[in-house]
């Protein structure tokens, strides 16, 4: 028999990908859950569809209300990691692959140039294969409009997406010899690691002296504040290879807890992108 704790999983996967926060999103699907208490019954006629509903709509406004927030928020904003190795939706080989880029970290960073109504169009239908009819009456908008939507989105995130997915060992070695090359401290070895253009971003939210202010550009750049930083790593920080938002990551822990995840873009073997996110509200879910 059907029941929200049916559905609950489900709920999640929308809202996170909404929201980029899994807080957040957990509030959402809460939030959710007392609205469906309070309704008659009599109102509801398929569930799914029912509690799809009020959390797309919550989403969307929590969105607006987080657009404001990260106004004031201290240096570059990443979306909060979640370790996926257990996750069922990532269980099935048959969707994997989808499943990982929807929620990969670069994804999501992309998702925040989109408007709420663009990124709630484009989840509905891309990840979750709504028909325009559902997402219309889910976001009470014409068909026409979400149509209009949907194409502006996926234009928009086509021209920035990845191209190239490396295999897993591609991507777990990169991984462990850019930590070796930083352990001990070798430049050119770390120089080889990363793409000319790299890019680092780092999420402290204040409260990392790790974190820095601005993205890092380039490949010396990069190299040296890698190397720079860690003379702040605490001396008795240990790494683990995790998946990390559908991707193999760099979790550096201080006994059990999370410090830091370190996540990055692989292209052509090189090192394109690094995003760490360092603020501990961020790291409670690794």
């Amino acid at each position: 028999m059907e029941s929200f704790e049916t559905y609950r999983p489900y709920l999640f996967s929308i809202a996170y990908r909404m929201l980029g926060s899994a807080m957040d999103a957990e509030d959402m699907v809460q939030e959710t859950y007392i609205r469906y208490q309070t309704a008659s019954p009599q109102t509801i006629h398929l569930l799914k569809a029912y509690l799809t509903t009020i959390l797309v709509r919550l989403c969307m406004d929590q969105l607006q209300l987080a657009r404001r927030k990260r106004e004031l928020y201290v240096g570059p904003w990443l979306p909060e990691p979640i370790l996926t190795e257990e996750m069922p939706e990532t269980a099935n080989p048959e969707t994997r692959v989808e499943t990982e880029e929807s929620i990969s970290l670069a994804f999501l960073v992309l998702l925040e140039k989109l408007q709420p109504f663009e990124r709630a169009v484009f989840l509905l239908r891309e990840v979750f294969e709504y028909e325009f009819a559902e997402i219309a009456s889910i976001l009470e908008k014409t068909e026409t409009a979400c149509r209009r939507s949907f194409s502006r989105a996926k234009q928009h995130l086509v021209e920035r997406r990845p191209r190239f997915s490396p295999a897993p060992e591609t991507h777990r070695q990169l991984l462990t010899s850019f930590l070796a090359a930083v352990q001990s401290g070798e430049m050119t070895t770390l120089t080889n690691l990363l793409s000319e253009n790299v890019i680092l971003w780092s999420d402290g939210g204040g409260k990392a002296r790790t974190a820095t202010l601005l993205p890092i550009y380039g490949r010396e750049n990069v190299a040296r504040l890698s190397l720079g930083s860690k003379r702040f790593w605490p001396e008795n920080m240990h790494f683990e290879l995790r998946e990390v938002n559908g991707q193999v990551a760099l979790v550096g822990r201080v006994d059990s807890l999370a410090w830091l995840v370190m996540a990055m873009d692989i292209e052509h073997g090189q090192i394109q992108a690094i995003r760490i996110i360092a603020n501990p509200e961020k790291l409670t879910r690794v």
